[in-house]
């Protein structure tokens, strides 16, 4: 006869059942699907015969083309410099709006706003903004005298992941001020008037009290952007297709056309492979970070 904890076991994994098939059938089957892929001559319109074993020569194609490799520090680059601008100015609107004033809530809707549009119709947006001929962008820095003439930011290899990267951030930084103002309301009032009654300027109240409390948030929000950065298509799709001149390819969009436009389904799943491990990577350092944070915790 099982015992009350044996049957308790049992139970969980009886409930767990249909959500380990699901994420078999969503994951973990079409993952390995794509790495027997990755190994293969394979492509995506096939004659009917079965595609033949290449073994390792994908991989060895993928990491010694220059194309792939200008692609992924393109990607880092994005990703590096859109997460840091990111978390700069959710903090900053964080400290912001956590301050009472008049309209507060209504100005935490309006922050919450861009976070909350689609993908697409963000892309769609800016790209009208960036327009060459009428977009918002050039009628504003005209004005200001910050230009001569209107410029296409879209079109311009030297601006054009530039200015994705700044719709990128617009839509985004919502993300990690949320956050950022969540455990900034979990600060007791009573500490910073004991700071402000021993004299403690405000940056030092700021970097005594306020980011040690945000640290460990912050530090996840940052992770996870880092990890959704390097992911990024959708605005890149939308915005400029990868152009012009390869200069917004990154590694999705690369692994995309690999794959869809030029039909080779063998190498396109190689390049998935790789961006994969680099994901997984990403994962790992989040998952580091949790357990410092649990750790930490505990121990206090």
């Amino acid at each position: 006869m099982l015992t009350l904890p044996q049957r308790e076991k049992r139970q969980a994994w009886l409930l767990l059942a249909p959500m380990l098939v699901m994420m078999f059938l969503l994951t973990a089957w079409p993952l390995a699907r794509t790495l027997w892929l990755s190994f293969t001559d394979a492509g995506l319109i096939g004659d009917g015969s079965a595609p033949n074993w290449v073994g390792s020569e994908n991989f060895i194609y993928a990491l010694t083309d220059p194309d792939f490799r200008a692609a992924l520090w393109r990607t880092l680059y994005f990703t590096v410099v859109s997460v840091v601008i990111e978390g700069i100015i959710g903090v900053l609107v964080a400290l912001l709006l956590n301050q009472p004033f008049r309209g507060r809530s209504a100005l935490r809707v309006l922050v919450i706003l861009p976070w909350a549009l689609p993908t697409i119709v963000n892309a769609t947006m800016w790209r009208l903004n960036f327009n060459p001929d009428y977009g918002s962008i050039n009628a504003l820095l005209s004005q200001l005298g910050l230009i001569d003439a209107y410029r296409s930011w879209l079109g311009d290899p030297s601006s054009a992941i530039n200015a994705v990267m700044f719709a990128d951030i617009w839509k985004n930084y919502p993300l990690i001020t949320l956050l950022v103002l969540a455990a900034l309301q979990t600060i007791p009032e009573d500490l910073f008037e004991a700071a402000r009654l021993d004299g403690a300027s405000a940056f030092r109240r700021f970097r005594k009290i306020t980011l040690p409390a945000i640290a460990a948030p912050l530090a996840v929000a940052l992770v996870l952007r880092t990890i959704d950065a390097f992911k990024i298509f959708d605005i890149i799709y939308v915005m400029t297709r990868g152009g012009p001149l390869d200069s917004t390819k990154t590694v999705s969009f690369f692994v995309y056309q690999e794959s869809f436009s030029y039909l080779r389904a063998g190498s396109g799943a190689a390049y998935a492979i790789l961006m994969t491990l680099i994901c997984a990577l990403l994962i790992m350092i989040y998952m580091v970070m949790l357990l410092r944070q649990r750790r930490s915790g505990s121990s206090e």
